[in-house]
């Protein structure tokens, strides 16, 4: 496994370990030791995943403390766009973003911290995204900002969402009571 850290300080993008040979794939999405190692720690609570079409946009998301959770993401089939928005205030890239593939092709996972919002657009049908969490989800503590209020371009004109993430509020006004 390697650990490639991104501009957001405790956000990495992580190369897993595979193996191909005539029975097919095998990967690897953790390995305790190794995230040691990297000094990426998380205990992860609960797992679950999705399964999205081209275009839907599913974010962006997060539990606010002292719910909040570590998230490690990963893609075994299709594609995504998947996109983070640092929310802690005392940070040097508070409010900034990064976007980065995650795919059944290339095999990566993204290890995101606590106070980041987290989203990703489906860049095929069927995509599954698998979410191992640090914490359980408690849903007095669910919530989001809009995916279209900080700058990042998602490259569709007819994205599909949710009701509820089309109601989040704005990166703006939720940084006016922001409690990270």
């Amino acid at each position: 496994m390697k650990f490639e850290e991104t501009k957001l300080k405790g956000v990495f993008i992580i190369s897993n370990f595979n193996a191909t040979d005539d029975r097919g794939l095998f990967v690897k999405t953790y390995n305790k030791n190794a995230f040691e190692e990297a000094q990426v720690h998380i205990e992860i609570r609960e797992s679950y995943f999705s399964i999205s079409n081209q275009d839907v946009i599913r974010g962006m998301h997060f539990q606010l403390p002292p719910d909040d959770h570590k998230k490690l993401v990963y893609v075994p089939k299709g594609k995504i766009v998947d996109v983070v928005v640092d929310l802690r205030k005392n940070s040097a890239t508070y409010q900034q973003h990064i976007s980065v593939e995650l795919s059944a092709d290339n095999k990566k996972s993204i290890f995101i911290p606590k106070g980041l919002a987290h989203g990703f657009k489906s860049l095929e049908d069927h995509t599954i995204t698998v979410y191992n969490v640090a914490t359980e989800y408690n849903p007095t503590a669910d919530a989001g900002i809009r995916f279209d209020s900080f700058g990042f371009d998602w490259q569709t004109e007819s994205p599909i969402l949710s009701k509820r993430d089309l109601e989040f509020e704005s990166l703006q006004i939720f940084s006016e009571n922001n409690p990270f």
